[in-house]
């Protein structure tokens, strides 16, 4: 079944993105961000400040909307005792399309995270950013990338490198100055490659213990100074357990990071992102074969769900469907249809079908895979293969067996 956490955040994006395509006629949109823990009347005493404010607008309309739009806002707040434990996000203005026509919205939204920020906004835009942050990339590795020269400590977060840390060494090459022994320049090379390692240790510690979100650490460099760093002592052992594994670079610095992420993307299969593309190729895969264990399509994937021949259900995060509800003489119908489908006339009894209601289809489709055993896995487009598969419908799944 789809993760709680994967779910609501699949839910956040689509308001995000209906939210982000509103634009007001005037500064007319309302945005309140409530954070947690805080209180809901304090929120409420501000707001009814506000409205005060709003009356010397100039606009008689502007201010009739704004004004309304607060009561709105004010009147959903009454309805909590307190603030949520993740706290609250109104969005509240008019969204006519028409000059002088008033058509007040109001969104509310209990986020899946908390909510650290306290606002009142008025724009012709809703403030988003907080709730962006919420379903950006959360899947975070780290890479330290290092030879006896330089080192570079860095996060990966989604497909952006973030370089926290860069250092150059003191640490001669091999070849001795002339009037020192062998054995003491190599004394003296050992000491400041131990210090060098010490300092490169030091930083590494402090930068993944203020990020525990770090799910795994790869090691990268151009020599082998990044096995000696790791085989000596100096990471704790709480990030040396985060260590995925090593890769070779023929770089360092900025050009070192891009080719461990690329040369590393074994070791972070796993994440979100490489899972998915894991799946959709093995997906494609399967597709091309004569008598394939996948099916697509709309109407084939919700039969073979119906059937109990479905394993894995794939659903792409903007599969342009939703389910409906009808009625015609004959009686109640549920379908699954495109967005924006007309009622059309029943195979059945050739009246119109009424459209009596309409629900998304990720929820829908969740509850009827529940009744069936069938795995349910959302993907994104924002890879090549997620924008390929979406091009395809959007929805597929693997069979439990050829049918």
């Amino acid at each position: 079944m789809i993760n709680i956490h994967e779910k609501e955040k699949f839910q956040l994006k689509k308001l995000v993105k209906e939210l982000d395509s509103i634009k007001g006629r005037h500064t007319e949109l309302v945005t309140v961000y409530v954070p947690a823990g805080y209180s809901v009347n304090d929120i409420i005493n501000q707001l009814r400040n506000e409205q005060g404010t709003a009356e010397n607008i100039k606009s008689k309309s502007v201010r009739k909307n704004v004004v309304s739009a607060l009561e709105k806002i004010i009147r959903q707040l009454q309805l909590y005792k307190q603030t949520p434990s993740h706290g609250l996000a109104i969005f509240c203005g008019n969204v006519a399309e028409r000059e002088g026509v008033a058509d007040i919205h109001v969104w509310i939204v209990e986020p899946p995270a908390p909510l650290k920020t306290k606002l009142y906004w008025c724009s012709q835009r809703f403030e988003l950013e907080p709730l962006r942050e919420m379903i950006a990339e959360k899947e975070i590795y780290g890479i330290i990338c290092m030879d006896k020269s330089e080192a570079d400590i860095a996060l990966v977060i989604g497909k952006k490198i973030q370089t926290l840390y860069h250092a150059d060494s003191l640490v001669p090459g091999k070849t001795r100055a002339g009037g020192q022994s062998s054995a003491r320049f190599s004394r003296v090379r050992a000491g400041l490659l131990n210090d060098w390692f010490k300092q490169i240790g030091e930083h590494a510690n402090k930068i993944f213990n203020e990020h525990p979100e770090v799910l795994g650490i790869m090691i990268s460099g151009s020599g082998p100074s990044k096995e000696d760093f790791v085989k000596g002592d100096y990471i704790q052992d709480i990030v040396r357990k985060k260590i995925i594994g090593m890769v070779n670079t023929s770089y360092m610095s900025d050009p070192g990071l891009e080719e461990t992420l690329v040369r590393g993307e074994e070791l972070i299969k796993e994440s979100g992102l490489m899972k998915e593309k894991t799946l959709l190729k093995n997906f494609f895969i399967e597709l091309q074969k004569p008598r394939s264990l996948v099916v697509y399509g709309l109407n084939e994937t919700i039969d073979a769900i119906k059937n109990g021949s479905l394993d894995t259900l794939i659903l792409s995060e903007n599969a342009p469907y939703v389910e409906v509800d009808v009625e015609c003489t004959c009686g109640k119908k549920t379908a699954y249809v495109p967005k924006g489908s007309e009622s059309k006339v029943c195979e059945n009894c050739g009246h119109i079908k009424a459209k009596i209601s309409e629900r998304d289809i990720a929820d829908a489709l969740e509850e009827l895979c529940k009744q069936f055993g069938t795995k349910m896995i959302l993907v994104s487009s924002d890879t090549r293969e997620g924008e390929q598969f979406l091009s395809l419908g959007g929805i597929a799944g693997f069979l439990r067996y050829r049918i």
